[in-house]
């Protein structure tokens, strides 16, 4: 059992892919929470490979048209959650600039580069710089000089970030990952998973997280 002053071994799963604007709220809102609960835990944090577009074509496709093939979604709808979304993440300290033009876009490339950095121990680090870089810079996360950029700017090396995409080295990896997901029943992102047993799907508001990882820590402290 813990001691009041020992904080909890506490291990964050999140599934995710890098142009889903609810996976980066999701992401700010459980920080949010880990912040009310400072102290109470000792966080190792990984992130995981979910494509929400895995037949995108390499030229991607316009955002509004996209929404409109996928959900259906009208161009009033689109505007008033982009609207929604960019509210509620300047409320969170993020920036969402949709723009006219803007494109959904493949992300493997994206995600094997985030399976690189987790063994370089920057995982997190260009996990919100990918975020940055295709909702607040304009920016294709599907390009290999965008992804080599970002992940310089993420601390890691550029010229081994183009060399890891180049020869694909991780693919095999990605899909084997995004399968195991899958067979656990995973279809939606964000999902977040701690201590490898509770699962929270959705980009749950901060309270919500706090009322999640209290119940866990009682739990897990009986």
């Amino acid at each position: 059992m813990n001691s009041p002053a020992t904080p909890m071994p506490l291990r964050v799963d999140i599934v995710s892919d890098v142009v889903c604007p609810w996976c980066i709220i999701g992401y700010k809102q459980l920080q949010l929470a880990l912040a009310q609960l400072a102290g109470r835990f000792e966080v190792d944090l990984h992130w995981h490979p979910f494509e929400l577009n895995p037949q995108m074509p390499p030229q991607g496709q316009d955002l509004r048209e996209h929404l409109a093939q996928k959900y259906g979604t009208t161009p009033e709808q689109s505007q008033a959650a982009r609207a929604r979304l960019t509210e509620l993440g300047a409320s969170l300290g993020f920036v969402f600039d949709y723009y006219d033009g803007m494109r959904m876009v493949n992300t493997f490339r994206a995600h094997q580069l985030l399976h690189w950095a987790a063994l370089e121990g920057r995982q997190t680090d260009l996990k919100l710089a990918l975020f940055d870089a295709f909702f607040s810079q304009r920016q294709d996360v599907s390009d290999i000089d965008v992804l080599a950029a970002t992940a310089g700017k993420a601390g890691l090396p550029a010229a081994t970030a183009r060399a890891v995409l180049e020869d694909a080295r991780f693919a095999d990896a990605v899909r084997e990952e995004q399968q195991r997901w899958l067979d656990r029943d995973v279809y939606a992102v964000p999902t977040f998973v701690f201590n490898g047993r509770y699962q929270v799907p959705g980009a749950q508001e901060a309270e919500t997280f706090v009322r999640v990882l209290n119940k866990l820590a009682d739990h897990e402290a009986a």
